[in-house]
């Protein structure tokens, strides 16, 4: 057997344990009984084992590594999938295999140990299971940095390749200074909203049948795609025709489910508008979540919080809630969806202060990664961060250092690519406006023409360009953060 016979066999055997640890994983955050989680992790565990048992194996490995050296006689997409096995060989070839394991197995129950003191309001109880991420996460740094690319960087370029703190300190620096005090003076006078929007109880049957009114609005394919409740809304899939969203419905919040639930379909829109030919290989999916973001804070914000669209849905919505929402005008509402304030929780936070929240986050982690801080003393830092950049400090570690679930499947790095999609995502947007008319197609209930946009422009691709040259191909220009600082105070300014 050649080492492309031997890889391509390989591959389609990791495929399927691939999946199969995607449906447990799906199932555990969305409906799994609470007293399953000990039983499933002994299978995980097992599966783990299995999986790296064959990522390791002798053959396999030295099948990468020749088909590497053969790269010139491989197809284009073969390529740059065998580039990307390779790199992905150094945590086989760095890691101690138990100390890998074991890492899935904390995987399994982590979250739910972070669950139970989110809901408790209770730090000290994922204190020792944040310990044991944040350790692993160090000892990955130490496992995996190269001359180049060490410490942080190493954890930030795994999500963003390319990017690193010199890249992101820069950005952020160019928020700071053309947001920060802008931020300051939008928010300083809230505008009084509709006491209805603000104070009302919203029944959650009702919430999520405007939810489900949404999936048809965007063209989210119900037969390859479906809608769930979570505690933290998310995407996940591994194949086009699997891509399932989640969503949470907040009685006192309206506009939690409904932006939670458009935001997720514009990744769910990326993975399912991935070219097919993908599916069975390393290739499916976003090629960074930074362009992954980009797409759903797009989608959201840009298009979901427009005078175009409600002006279109509004009655919809109004009839769902009738006669609850039967006295509160379409202004009211665009007042309450654009609404802009300092606030605590990150999920719920408006776009014009999105990007203060991720710099919280993000000046955290690089002190964590170093070594700077500890776990306890994350509360008391997070909330004289949030004091500093929001001007609000949090009452409870709840809407505090336990909000975010991320930390807890140990996504080091991955928060400050949510700031950086909002930027990618306003610089795509202004180029899909020079082609297509995106306000007639809004209020013609036709976003199935941006959908075909986006999906020629940037979501065919799956994983075959890097986030600069999907940039180029969508947008003609490199990545300028200008794009974003513009369309922020365009929007506020009005």
């Amino acid at each position: 057997m050649t080492s492309l016979q031997h890889y391509l066999e390989t591959r389609k055997k990791l495929k399927a344990y691939e999946y199969v640890m995607w449906l447990m994983s799906w199932d555990a955050e969305t409906e799994a009984p609470k007293k399953s989680i000990e039983y499933r992790s002994k299978q995980l565990e097992v599966m783990a084992g299995e999986i790296y048992a064959i990522q390791s194996n002798e053959t396999y490995v030295n099948a990468i590594e020749t088909l590497f050296k053969e790269l010139d006689t491989l197809e284009h997409d073969l390529q740059i999938e065998i580039k990307k096995e390779h790199r992905e060989l150094r945590f086989i070839k760095k890691i101690p295999k138990d100390e890998y394991i074991a890492y899935q197995v904390l995987m399994s129950k982590s979250v739910h140990v972070w669950a139970e003191a989110k809901h408790k309001n209770e730090f000290s109880l994922f204190v020792p299971t944040l310990k044991e991420v944040l350790l692993y996460q160090r000892n990955l740094v130490k496992y995996l940095e190269e001359e180049h690319l060490k410490g942080y960087d190493l954890l930030l370029d795994m999500y963003e390749e390319g990017f690193t703190q010199k890249e992101y300190d820069f950005f952020f620096d160019t928020l700071k200074k053309e947001l920060v005090d802008f931020v300051k003076e939008v928010t300083k006078h809230p505008k009084p909203l509709h006491p209805k929007l603000v104070t009302g109880t919203f029944d959650k049957e009702k919430q999520k049948a405007f939810s489900e009114y949404l999936l048809d609005v965007f063209y989210y394919d119900r037969e390859r795609g479906l809608l769930k409740t979570s505690e933290h809304p998310f995407t996940s899939g591994v194949t086009s025709v699997d891509t399932r969203i989640t969503t949470r419905y907040l009685e006192d919040n309206l506009a939690s489910s409904i932006f939670s639930t458009i935001h997720e379909m514009g990744h769910g829109l990326y993975e399912i508008q991935n070219d097919p030919k993908y599916d069975d290989t390393y290739l499916h999916g976003g090629t960074s979540l930074g362009i992954h973001e980009s797409q759903s804070r797009m989608y959201e914000n840009m298009i979901g919080r427009s005078k175009a669209f409600w002006t279109v849905h509004y009655q919809k919505l109004q009839l769902i809630f009738s006669p609850q929402l039967d006295e509160v005008t379409l202004e009211d509402f665009m007042d309450y969806m654009n609404h802009s304030a300092r606030t605590l929780i990150r999920v719920e936070a408006d776009e014009l202060t999105y990007a203060l929240h991720i710099m919280v986050r993000y000046d955290i982690e690089k002190k964590l990664i170093a070594g700077d801080i500890e776990v306890e003393d994350l509360p008391q830092l997070w909330n004289d961060t949030y004091e500093a950049y929001l001007g609000i400090r949090p009452n409870t570690n709840t809407e505090g250092v336990l909000q975010d679930i991320h930390w807890s499947y140990g996504s080091f790095g991955y928060f400050p690519t949510y700031a950086l999609g909002s930027a990618y995502g306003a610089q795509i947007y202004d180029a899909m406006s020079q082609a297509i008319d995106i306000e007639k197609a809004i209020l013609e209930n036709n976003i199935k023409v941006i959908n075909d946009w986006t999906k020629e422009h940037i979501h065919k691709f799956a994983q075959t360009k890097t986030p600069k040259e999907i940039m180029m191909i969508a947008t003609q220009k490199p990545f300028d953060p200008m794009h974003y600082v513009n369309y922020l105070k365009g929007k506020y300014n009005k």
